[in-house]
């Protein structure tokens, strides 16, 4: 019999915490779902890089921006931002930072199973 699997965001399966980041994970078999807080002042080269030791970051994100601006670059020197209502499909190979004075809040459809591991 197949059944519907429902989880809340707000009881996530994992918490993981980095300088100036939260990231919430409900799991689904191989899938999993990652809200992340990064909070004013974060940049993936500052606050994850020295956990995960790679020198940009590897993870590809499928995203949605709830709240807060975020800025990627990718390694070959495109750079994007983005805000509130934004989509974006992002290969590895890029550093991000949070623009502004208010957290950055995305979900992730792609990363969670990895995101700020070593």
């Amino acid at each position: 019999m197949t059944r519907i699997n429902t989880k809340s965001m707000s009881r996530p399966d994992e918490i993981r915490n980095l300088p100036k980041t939260k990231i919430e994970i409900v799991n689904f078999g191989s899938a999993a779902i990652m809200r992340v807080t990064f909070q004013p002042g974060w940049k993936w080269s500052e606050c994850v890089k020295p956990s995960v030791g790679t020198s940009s970051c590897e993870v590809p994100h499928l995203n949605y921006i709830l709240s807060g601006k975020i800025a990627i670059k990718m390694d070959d020197g495109t750079e994007t931002e983005l805000g509130p209502g934004d989509a974006a499909d992002i290969p590895p190979g890029h550093d991000a930072w949070v623009v502004g004075n208010e957290p950055c809040v995305a979900l992730d459809f792609t990363g969670g199973k990895i995101y700020g591991k070593s």
